[in-house]
């Protein structure tokens, strides 16, 4: 199939609309549903990153994109019980596959951001991956293959209207790109930066120069991340999966304060005081999943006044205070953080130090270079300077 006709574009309004190839034959089937023009921006992107990180890492991975960013990624480490518990996973009645853990990470990690999103996968969707996309209220899911069992499974989500796609992972496309804007043709070499390479983190200018093997995984699915996230970006990444994602901000700090703010949801999410809200048995996940986000914040008391704290809970919670919640976050360590570009200012590793981070890969090359080591130097963290800009557009 060499074009796919769309129903619209971004917008309903934008007429007509398709995919297509300029020479050749699509890579890519439809096996279920009728993805749309944003879809297959997510399903494309995200097919990448999921791709570069199973090849850097030789793990299986996964991704959760929305509005052609990440909300999560991840590579298939084995999940804690505490992991499971906050993503929702500790209720199966199986063993979570590799891949299935890579998903549960992916798609757990900012569960506000991938409400509704569009998934992919490095490897062929087996069962237990597929058990875990039907409960959670997504668009689509892209991946090389499917077995029987999990394509009847997806197939049969959304009443049969559950986007699935399967791309040919031996398909590479050509080496220069091209997108129009306001009628006007750009053109450029793909990237094809390599981003597991051991030499990026030879130029160590901070006085720790100690990266750990774990350190190293991090910073590389960070970097990769990156590569496919709207710029400015940051991420940060503990445990084989991203926590934390700032992207499409104007201003490097405001990336790392968004991403930041997400990496301290995580974790606080894990707070045993969390961990054990008295949730109403029955609770949507959605409905969940939002009033958890809300107790952890300034706003706790939205969820918690009289007449609302009913709709979720058996009793009324105690909040979780401003004291408790700073006391739990300087309790996350061994984070690693990653900038799709160099940071201008110290005050971007001010604000990463409050979420743990220890371990920083980034392009260098600021004017003030100087100030942004010496506050590494402050914290002990080890730092890199990869030399390579990431900017995504």
């Amino acid at each position: 199939m060499k074009e796919l006709a769309l129903k619209y574009g971004c917008n309903p309004n934008q007429k007509p609309s398709r995919i297509y190839m300029e020479e050749g034959e699509l890579p890519l089937t439809v096996l279920s549903g009728r993805p749309g023009y944003i879809n297959f921006l997510d399903a494309l992107n995200s097919w990448q990153l999921v791709k570069e990180l199973k090849a850097a890492t030789g793990l299986p991975a996964a991704a959760s994109f929305k509005h052609v960013s990440p909300a999560g990624a991840a590579v298939g480490l084995p999940l804690s019980d505490t992991l499971k518990k906050i993503y929702f996973v500790d209720d199966v009645d199986f063993e979570l596959t590799p891949l299935a853990s890579a998903y549960a990470r992916a798609r757990g990690a900012d569960r506000m951001c991938s409400y509704g999103d569009f998934c992919a996968l490095s490897d062929t969707c087996d069962k237990e991956t597929a058990l875990l996309i039907k409960r959670e209220v997504s668009d689509g899911v892209i991946a090389p293959d499917y077995t029987p069992e999990a394509l009847e499974i997806l197939k049969a989500k959304r009443k049969g209207n559950y986007n699935v796609i399967k791309i040919d992972p031996a398909y590479v496309p050509a080496p220069v790109e091209h997108k129009q804007v306001f009628g006007i043709t750009f053109e450029q070499g793909r990237n094809e930066v390599k981003l597991d390479d051991p030499a990026l983190f030879g130029n160590v200018p901070t006085k720790n120069k100690t990266f750990t093997e774990a350190a190293k995984r991090d910073l590389i699915i960070s970097l990769i991340t990156l590569k496919y996230t709207q710029s400015n970006s940051v991420c940060y990444v503990k445990d084989g999966q991203a926590i934390g994602i700032g992207a499409g901000q104007q201003s490097r700090i405001h990336c790392t304060r968004l991403a930041g703010s997400k990496a301290d949801e995580w974790w606080l999410r894990q707070c045993p005081k969390v961990m054990n809200l008295p949730f109403k048995k029955g609770i949507r996940r959605a409905d969940r999943d939002n009033t958890i986000n809300v107790y952890i914040s300034d706003e706790y008391e939205d969820v918690l006044q009289d007449g609302v704290w009913q709709q979720f809970f058996t009793e009324c919670p105690e909040p979780l205070t401003r004291e408790e919640r700073k006391e739990w976050i300087a309790k996350n360590t061994g984070v690693a953080l990653g900038s799709d570009a160099f940071f201008p200012f110290g005050d971007n590793i001010e604000r990463a130090h409050k979420s743990g981070v220890e371990y920083i890969a980034q392009a260098g090359g600021s004017i003030r270079d100087d100030h942004v080591i010496d506050t590494c130097d402050k914290y002990n963290i080890a730092m890199a300077f990869t030399g390579i800009r990431l900017f995504h557009h």
